[in-house]
């Protein structure tokens, strides 16, 4: 006799699964932002827009001498006043969760996953280290500043995604950062018409590329089963060392398309392989979100 799982244990035990790596998770990501010096990179320019006030709710992290007390005086829960320059001025950070991403060629190297999360847990370390406001693209929330805001980033990173693929923004950052960590594996269309959505709204972009190292190669010869981690079907080679030059080739149009789609419209795009250090990857992206944005 089968018995359905009870859906309040399934809770729990996702939830204990989650606490159990939001440590590791965290010392991880600020022993690696560690290897960023020199603080803030000095983004914040002044403009008109600072004469317009909007408000939005209080999030966790945000100092209490941001909290416009009167606002919050008129209704339920605690508002933060600020200008809508400041509200538009931050970088937006965003983890591909999608199954494809769940894959590593040999046990002692990290899942793409893994190291997507990491990196982006990693550069919000830095980056708010440096009193820059953060936010993950996927959440709605508002780009806000201060380390109290580190844990939440990770939670959010470790819980299970509303949804896969390409980001979605609830609210489209407009004239902010927008950085995309991911194997980027969708097709190459789909890729820039999402890039091109984002850069509407005003947002430069950088593109990270994460790859394990044998999707760069395919190191594989004699018989092998090709099995897809998103639905895909099963392919079977007789001779896996056969395929080696067509796919690679597959493989550098398929990057040079969204490479094309990122230049054009300013934003950047680089690649990192998961056996090498994630600081190297960390320091160019912190390195390209230094330059002054153009236009």
């Amino acid at each position: 006799m089968t018995t359905t799982p009870d859906p309040a244990h399934l809770v729990q035990a996702q939830a204990q699964d989650l606490a159990a790596r939001l440590p590791p998770l965290l010392v991880a990501a600020q022993r690696v932002a560690a290897s960023l010096t020199g603080g803030s990179h000095g983004r914040r320019r002044a403009g008109a827009g600072e004469t317009f006030w909007q408000y939005r709710r209080a999030i966790p992290g945000d100092a209490a001498t941001a909290i416009d007390w009167r606002r919050s005086a008129r209704g339920p829960g605690l508002y933060v006043r600020e200008s809508e320059w400041a509200a538009s001025q931050g970088i937006w950070l965003w983890a591909d969760s999608s199954g494809s991403m769940e894959w590593r060629s040999l046990a002692p190297l990290p899942t793409k996953a893994e190291r997507a999360r990491l990196l982006t847990l990693a550069l919000a370390a830095g980056l708010l280290n440096g009193g820059e406001r953060v936010a993950l693209l996927q959440d709605g929330s508002a780009p806000a500043s201060g380390s109290g805001i580190l844990p939440r980033l990770a939670t959010a990173l470790l819980s299970p995604p509303a949804h896969t693929g390409l980001p979605r923004p609830h609210r489209p950052p407009r004239h902010g950062e927008i950085v995309l960590i991911s194997d980027f594996l969708h097709p190459a269309d789909s890729i820039a018409a999402e890039i091109a959505a984002l850069a509407a709204h005003g947002a430069s972009g950088h593109l990270l590329q994460v790859m394990d190292p044998a999707e760069e190669t395919l190191p594989y010869a004699g018989p092998v089963r090709f099995a897809g981690l998103e639905g895909e079907a099963e392919v079977t080679s007789r001779r896996a060392e056969d395929w080696r030059q067509a796919y690679g080739d597959r493989m550098r149009t398929h990057r040079d398309a969204i490479a094309a789609s990122a230049a054009a419209h300013g934003w950047s795009f680089a690649i990192h392989h998961t056996d090498q250090p994630p600081q190297h990857a960390l320091l160019a992206l912190y390195s390209r979100l230094s330059l002054p944005r153009s236009g």
